[in-house]
C-alpha cells in the first residue's frame, strides 16, 4: 500500500505536516477530511518511507505528471474479467453471512484480491463507505465493472436487509452467465481457427507460389484455359494491390461499424440478424434466455418491476427485442401485463409468452422465469453444438474446393502443353 507524505491546512489555518498509509490521493483527502485537515500538497513514497521514482512533490487540485509516481505496467495489461467479480461477490456474501461489518468485509477483500485494476476499485468504494456513500451508489460510480443489474440488486438487498443473500444471487448469476458466453465461444472456436489458417495457407500460394508457375506459363507462349487466367489474375491482384486492399477492407469494416452502431443501422443490423437462417433462432433463444435469467434474478432480489425491465432492455443485446420489452414497461406502467405486448410482438415464442402469462396469473413470475432460463440455455447449448458438427465438415469440403481450383488451373495448362509436345 502507498505511502504519501502530506501538507495541509489546519480548521486554524495553521500548517499540518503528516505521513498517512492509505490506497490512493481520494483517500488521502477522504482522511484528512475527517481530521478537518484541507490537503495542499502531497507525494507518494514506498512503504519504507523512501521517495519513489520520480516521488516529486505535487499541489492538491493537480494531476500528477507522467513522473510523478511509478506507472503499474501490470495494471494497464490487465482487465477485471467477470469471473474476478463473480468470485469477489461470493467472498463478500460469505463474510456478509458471518455477519462481519461491510466495511471490514471490503477491507478484507481488498486485500485479497489479486487482480491490481479490481483491487483499485473496490479500495474506491470502501472509501465511498468510509465517507458515508450507500454501498449501491459507490459501486455504481464504476459502470464498467459493476453494471445496472449489480448495483440495482445491491440496492434492493440494502433495502430489505437481505445483502448476502443478494450477493450469493449475483455470484451465481454472473458464472451463469459466463458459462454460456464460454459454451458459446468454446464450440466456435475450432471452425474460426480453421477458416484463418486456410485463408492464409490460401494467401501465401497466391502471393509466394502462383508468380513463378505463371513466369514459366508466360515463358512457353502457351493458351491458358479460363480457369488458369483466373487464378493468374487473382495473384496478381493480391500480390500487386495488397496494401491498398487491406487499407480497403480496414475501412469498410470501420465505416460498416460506424453504421451498425448507429441508431438506425443498429435496428436494421439486428432485424437483418433475426431473419437470417439458423443464426437468428440462435440469437433469439440467446437474447431470451439472458431475458428471463436477469429478470428473474432482479425480481427474486427485491428490485421492483418497472426498474427490472429497464435494466433488462440493455441486457439483450438485440435493439428488436429490447424495443419490444421497453413497450412492455410502458405497459406495465399503464396497468397491462408483461405477456401482453410480447405476444402482439410476435418477436418471443408462443412458449415463453404462455409462460410469462401462468406466472403473471399464479404469482410465480420468478420461477416461470428461471425455467424459462434454463429452457433456452440448454436449448442454445444443444444447437451451438450442432451447428459446430455441421461446420467442421462444410469448412474441410470448402478446403478441399478451394485446393481443387488451385491444383486445377495449375495442372490443366500442363497436361495441355503435354498434349501438344506428343502430337
Amino acid at each position: 500500500m502507498p505511502v504519501f507524505e502530506y501538507i495541509g491546512k489546519s480548521a486554524g489555518g495553521k500548517t499540518v505536516k503528516g505521513v498517512l498509509d492509505v490506497d490512493n490521493v481520494k483517500a488521502l483527502k477522504a482522511a484528512l477530511r475527517r481530521d478537518k485537515v484541507f490537503l495542499t500538497e502531497y507525494k507518494q513514497t514506498s512503504s519504507s518511507g523512501k521517495k519513489g521514482k520520480g516521488g516529486g512533490r505535487v499541489k492538491a487540485g493537480q494531476k500528477q505528471t507522467a513522473g510523478s509516481s511509478d506507472i503499474d505496467l501490470q495494471e494497464i495489461f490487465t482487465r477485471i474479467s467477470p469471473m474476478d467479480v463473480s468470485e469477489m461477490t461470493r467472498q463478500l456474501a460469505t463474510l456478509q453471512k458471518a455477519g462481519v461489518p461491510l466495511v471490514d468485509s471490503m477491507t478484507a477483500i481488498v486485500e485479497q484480491v489479486e487482480n491490481p485494476k479490481l483491487k483499485r476499485v473496490l479500495s474506491e468504494v470502501r472509501t465511498e463507505l468510509n465517507e458515508g456513500t450507500a454501498f449501491h451508489k459507490a459501486l455504481a460510480k464504476h459502470p464498467k465493472v459493476f453494471g445496472s443489474t449489480y448495483a440495482n440488486m445491491v440496492r434492493a438487498g440494502e433495502s430489505s436487509g437481505t445483502m448476502e443473500i443478494v450477493l450469493q444471487r449475483l455470484a451465481d448469476f454472473t458464472e451463469a452467465q459466463v458459462r454460456l458466453r464460454n459454451k458459446i465461444i468454446g464450440a466456435l472456436t475450432y471452425p474460426v481457427i480453421m477458416l484463418l489458417i486456410s485463408v492464409l495457407i490460401v494467401a501465401a500460394m497466391m502471393v509466394l507460389v502462383v508468380p513463378k508457375i505463371t513466369i514459366m506459363f508466360e515463358d512457353l507462349g502457351a493458351d491458358l484455359p479460363f480457369i488458369t487466367k483466373m487464378l493468374i489474375f487473382s495473384s496478381d491482384l493480391l500480390s500487386g494491390w495488397w496494401p491498398l486492399l487491406l487499407l480497403l477492407a480496414v475501412g469498410v469494416s470501420v465505416l460498416f461499424n460506424r453504421w451498425r452502431t448507429s441508431e438506425t443501422g443498429a435496428v436494421k443490423w439486428d432485424t437483418f440478424v433475426l431473419k437470417v437462417p439458423v443464426l437468428g433462432d440462435l440469437v433469439r433463444k440467446i437474447a431470451i434466455a439472458r431475458f428471463a435469467r436477469t429478470l428473474a434474478t432482479l425480481l427474486s432480489s427485491g428490485v421492483p418491476l418497472l426498474t427490472a425491465m429497464e435494466i433488462v432492455e440493455n441486457v439483450v443485446s438485440n435493439k428488436v427485442l429490447a424495443a419490444v420489452l421497453e413497450e412492455a414497461r410502458a405497459a406495465i406502467r399503464e396497468g397491462d401485463t408483461i405477456s401482453g405486448p410480447l405476444k402482439r410482438s410476435e418477436e418471443f415464442p408462443p412458449m415463453v409468452v404462455h409462460m410469462v402469462a401462468i406466472g403473471e396469473r399464479s404469482g410465480e413470475l420468478e420461477n416461470m422465469l428461471k425455467n424459462v432460463s434454463e429452457s433456452y440455455e440448454n436449448q442454445v447449448d444443444t444447437r451451438v453444438n450442432a451447428l459446430t458438427s455441421i461446420l467442421e465438415p462444410i469448412m474441410i469440403v470448402g478446403m478441399g474446393i478451394m485446393v481443387a481450383f488451385l491444383v486445377a488451373a495449375i495442372l490443366l495448362p500442363m497436361m495441355q502443353l503435354t498434349s501438344a509436345v506428343k502430337g
